[in-house]
C-alpha cells in the first residue's frame, strides 16, 4: 500500500532544518562528526468523527438514523461486533491468522509483536498481526433524569474493545492503526520518521547502517536529508484516510451512511529530532560527559521555556499566565544517558543513541501557548494574525518550525557552554 503520487503536496513554504545553531555547534566538534539529520521521531495521529464527539452531534446521529435511546446499547454493540468481525477478517491475512487477545492494556503490544514468530510473512500491504485489548476510552452512556424520568444521553470514560494493525508499511516502515470499537469511534495512527526515511533510502539506492530508530552511518547525508524534508510535503488527510479504509472497512463501507461523517485528524504527539552522528563511540564519549553536566547544571528554567519558546518569567517576578512547573531530570539507561527537560507536556531531551549519536528531540503534545501566522480558522481568506497553534494537521508544518527551533536553541546553548568550558580548561 505505496502512497500514491497524489498524497504528496508541493509547498511554498521553507523546510524548518536551516540552522545556524547546528552549524555552530558541529563547526566545534567538525573532525569527528560524520554528519547531521533533522526530521521527525515518532508520529501519532488521532482520528475524531467530530459529530459524534459530543452529546449533542451524538443524539442528532442517533435521530436522523432513527435509533431510539431506549434501543442505543443494542444499535451500537452491533456496529461494535460488526468492526470486530473485520478486524477477524483481515486478521486471516496474517501470518497466524488470527485476532491475538491481550488481557491487560498495561501489556506493551510493541513487545508482543515483536516476538511473533514468521514476522517476515507478513500478509498484503505488510500486515503482520491484529492485537485486541479491553481499555478506557471516553465514551458515552444512557442515563435516566430522575425528576423527568426521561432517557438522556452523557459522556462517561467506560472500557472497550480496541483493534491494533501492526505492519510493515511499504512506506511508512514499522507502523500501526488503532482503531476503538465502540462510539465515538476514534482512530490513532502511530508512525516513526526514521523508520519512514529507512524506506525512502532504500528507494533511493542510498546505503545506511541503522539501529532501531537511529542512523549510525549515511552514505549521503544531504541528500538523506533532502529526503526527511520531503515527509512534510505529505498530503496527511489522503495518507491518513487510506489506512482508515484499509483498516477500519466498516466504516469505508458506509457504517454511517445515513449521516455522513468524515475524519478530522489531529497530531496528539510529535517528536522531531536533531541528531549529530559522530564518527565512533570514543569521539562522542570525549564530549558528551562535559555537555551532560553543562546542561543539567547550568540550563535554568527561564531557559527551558525558551527552549520551548513559551513566554518566560522577568527578571525578578512574574508575568501573563504562567503557573506551572518546569522539571529537568538525568536517567542513565542502558545504553547511555538522558536529560529531559519539560514544561507539562512539552519536552525537550538530550540523548546519547547507540553510542555514537548525539540526539536533541523536542516533543510537542499540548499546543497551549506556541503560536502560529494565519487567518481565523472560520475564515481562510481573512487577514493573517498570530493564533494559536491548532493540534489539527493543518498546523503540523508550523509545529516543526517550532520544533527545530527547539533543537537549535538548546544546540546553540550546548556550544556556548563547550566554548566557555574550553575557554576555561575544564
Amino acid at each position: 500500500m505505496a502512497l500514491p503520487q497524489v498524497g504528496y503536496k508541493e509547498s511554498a513554504k521553507t523546510t524548518p532544518t536551516g540552522d545556524n545553531a547546528l552549524q555552530t555547534f558541529v563547526s566545534r566538534h567538525q573532525h569527528p562528526i560524520q554528519g547531521t539529520l533533522s526530521g521527525f521521531d515518532r508520529l501519532r495521529f488521532v482520528g475524531s468523527l467530530l459529530r459524534l464527539s459530543y452529546v449533542n452531534g451524538l443524539a442528532a446521529f442517533l435521530a436522523a438514523t432513527g435509533v431510539l435511546l431506549k434501543d442505543f446499547g443494542e444499535y451500537m454493540t452491533g456496529l461494535s461486533q460488526r468492526i470486530k468481525r473485520a478486524g477477524e477478517q483481515l486478521a486471516l491475512e496474517t501470518p497466524s491468522g488470527r485476532v491475538h487477545y491481550l488481557p491487560s492494556s498495561a501489556q506493551s503490544k510493541e513487545d508482543f509483536v515483536r516476538r511473533l514468530p514468521a514476522r517476515e510473512q507478513t500478509g498484503p500491504d505488510g500486515l503482520i498481526a491484529v492485537l485486541s485489548c479491553v481499555e478506557p476510552c471516553r465514551s458515552y452512556e444512557i442515563h435516566r433524569d430522575p425528576q423527568t424520568r426521561r432517557l438522556g444521553l452523557r459522556p462517561a470514560v467506560r472500557k472497550c474493545l480496541h483493534l491494533y494493525f501492526y505492519l510493515d508499511h511499504p512506506s511508512f516502515g514499522p507502523m500501526h492503526v488503532r482503531v476503538q470499537t465502540w462510539v465515538p469511534f476514534q482512530v490513532k495512527v502511530v508512525l516513526n520518521g526514521r523508520d519512514w526515511l529507512a524506506r525512502q533510502l532504500d528507494a533511493a539506492g542510498l546505503g545506511y547502517l541503522k539501529k532501531d530508530n537511529t542512523f549510525l552511518a549515511i552514505e549521503d547525508f544531504e541528500r538523506a536529508q533532502a529526503l526527511l524534508d520531503a515527509q512534510l510535503q505529505v498530503n496527511w488527510p489522503i495518507a491518513l484516510n487510506e489506512l482508515v479504509r484499509r483498516f477500519h472497512p466498516v466504516y469505508a463501507e458506509g457504517m454511517l451512511a445515513s449521516y455522513p461523517v468524515s475524519y478530522y485528524w489531529s497530531v496528539e504527539q510529535s517528536e522531531w529530532a536533531t541528531d549529530v552522528v559522530f564518527r565512533s563511540p570514543a569521539e562522542l564519549q570525549a564530549v558528551y560527559p562535559r555537555l551532560v553536566h553543562h546542561a543539567i547544571t547550568t540550563f535554568s528554567s527561564r531557559d527551558v521555556l525558551r527552549f520551548l519558546q513559551q513566554r518566560v518569567p522577568a527578571q525578578g517576578g512574574l508575568y501573563g499566565p504562567f503557573a506551572g512547573e518546569v522539571v529537568s531530570d538525568l536517567k542513565g539507561r542502558p545504553e547511555g544517558v538522558r536529560i529531559k527537560h519539560a514544561y507539562g507536556l512539552n519536552s525537550v531531551k538530550l540523548y546519547d543513541k547507540q553510542g555514537r549519536v548525539l540526539r536533541v528531540e523536542t516533543t510537542i503534545q499540548d499546543a497551549r501557548g506556541l503560536k502560529v501566522y494565519r487567518p481565523a480558522g472560520d475564515d481562510p481568506a481573512g487577514e493573517l494574525r498570530w493564533q494559536e497553534l491548532r493540534k489539527g494537521i493543518a498546523d503540523l508544518h508550523r509545529r516543526c518550525e517550532l520544533s527545530q527551533a527547539a533543537n537549535q536553541r538548546y544546540l546553540e546553548a550546548l556550544a556556548a557552554g563547550w566554548s566557555r568550558q574550553c575557554r576555561w580548561g575544564s
